[in-house]
């Protein structure tokens, strides 16, 4: 079973299930790696290491999110991402909390649609991210992270993700949605509470989940009304009212993608922001080299974006029987692709994957924005902030040391900090 370290025993199994009947609880199985506590706790490296090592596709007979195959190394992953058709995200969603049918509302999102309602409706806001918008948004984005790395104090400690993180990635999405300023922490509210898949697991958070959905929905419906009838701007919501794919969405749709849109650029850049300020402090050997030769950045965004992979997991439904990796799959089969563990893939990274190495040939094989037809749409941007944020850093020599713990975020979907002290000195 799993000891307090997170190792792993080399006993079969079938027969590595803690026996929870002392203590009243359901039995524990240490390759359950939905298991919240395994990310709070940071404790996760162990049973994916076994599980790439042992059984990479790994069927979990119970979890609090019923059956599912984990698919923890970077080779099956691959396979099924290749394979829409084959493994389908609108079947059963892509998170391993599964709807339910008396309790839920369906919010449908581009993400988790298939072709070819997938492919058009991705089509309609992929022209807020290409490389020209990416220029003409560079400079103000440059202009941002100036402004919050000079307001911050020297030698003093402060919340990195809050004051920092947090600002940075919540300013972008006011800006993408042409959302009003004065109010722009509310995106990082609605972000929270639509990536926290465990507020499904309680009946209580579960309504207030879906009230604050509503709340996010009634809000955007708001801005949308206001630019209905209005000349094209490059903002999300212009391009989905002129747009055929996602002008005449019904509400639930609606707030299904924006949510969407919402998540993907709140918590995936925040959370890397703030791996960038823990795991170069981790690796001081890898951030001295970084600070040496700041050539180096565009790499070490993408290691670093390798190392932390903020969304842990991906969904897929099996949409009929087939074989993957010797494993015989069923149709109705759920699939947990753990980008996490394909991260940290020896055969792909290396014996020293667990590390930061800024100089890594190949960091830009990371999984973190996914593979095939749902690859991050906004992989760009958020690659931008990210080099901006070390350049601007650099110009100012600063260093962040961490002075506390960080306090994670409890839960299999979302991979991040809620917290993380720190202070900056000069190098």
């Amino acid at each position: 079973m799993a000891t307090l370290a997170g190792e792993i025993t080399t006993a079969p199994i079938s027969e590595r299930v803690t026996n929870g009947a002392a203590t009243g609880k359901p039995p524990i199985d240490p390759l359950d790696v939905s298991r919240a506590d395994l990310y709070r706790d940071d404790v996760w490296h162990a049973p994916f290491r076994h599980l790439r090592a042992h059984g990479p596709v790994h069927h979990v007979a119970s979890s609090d999110y019923g059956p599912y195959w984990s698919v923890s190394n970077y080779r099956g992953i691959v396979e099924v991402e290749s394979l829409p058709d084959l493994y389908s995200s609108e079947a059963g969603g892509i998170t391993l909390a599964d709807f339910d049918r008396d309790r839920d509302v369906r919010m449908p999102m581009f993400i988790a649609r298939d072709r070819p309602i997938h492919t058009s409706q991705r089509r309609t806001v992929a022209p807020a991210f290409t490389p020209s918008e990416m220029t003409r948004m560079a400079p103000d984005i440059r202009r941002r992270t100036a402004e919050i790395l000079d307001g911050l104090d020297w030698n003093t400690p402060f919340d990195w993700v809050d004051r920092v993180a947090i600002e940075l990635t919540t300013q972008m999405l006011a800006i993408l949605f042409d959302f009003p300023w004065e109010d722009r922490r509310k995106l990082t509210l609605w972000s929270d509470w639509a990536g926290d898949i465990e507020l499904v697991k309680n009946e209580e958070t579960r309504k207030q989940r879906l009230a604050h959905m509503f709340d996010c929905g009634a809000y955007f419906q708001t801005l949308w009304n206001a630019k209905i009838d209005r000349p094209p701007t490059p903002d999300l919501i212009s391009m989905m009212i002129h747009s055929d794919a996602m002008a005449h969405m019904e509400h639930h749709e609606f707030i299904g993608n924006l949510i969407l849109l919402i998540v993907g650029g709140n918590d995936t850049t925040r959370n890397s922001m703030s791996a960038l300020a823990y795991g170069l402090d981790a690796f001081p050997d890898a951030r001295a080299m970084l600070e040496a030769d700041p050539a180096l950045i565009p790499n070490a965004v993408s290691e670093i974006l390798r190392w932390q992979t903020p969304l842990a997991h991906m969904r897929r439904t099996a949409t009929q029987d087939t074989i993957l990796q010797g494993q015989s799959i069923k149709a109705g089969d759920k699939l947990a692709l753990w980008y996490l563990s394909a991260n940290r893939d020896e055969s792909v990274f290396g014996d020293d994957a667990d590390a930061i190495r800024v100089d890594r040939p190949n960091a830009r094989r990371h999984l973190a924005f996914g593979h095939g037809i749902h690859r991050c749409v906004g992989a760009r941007l958020a690659e931008m902030q990210l080099a901006i944020l070390l350049e601007e850093m650099a110009k100012r020599r600063m260093r962040i040391n961490v002075v506390g713990p960080p306090t994670r975020v409890a839960a299999c979907f979302v991979h991040g900090y809620r917290t993380l002290p720190v202070e900056i000195s000069r190098y």
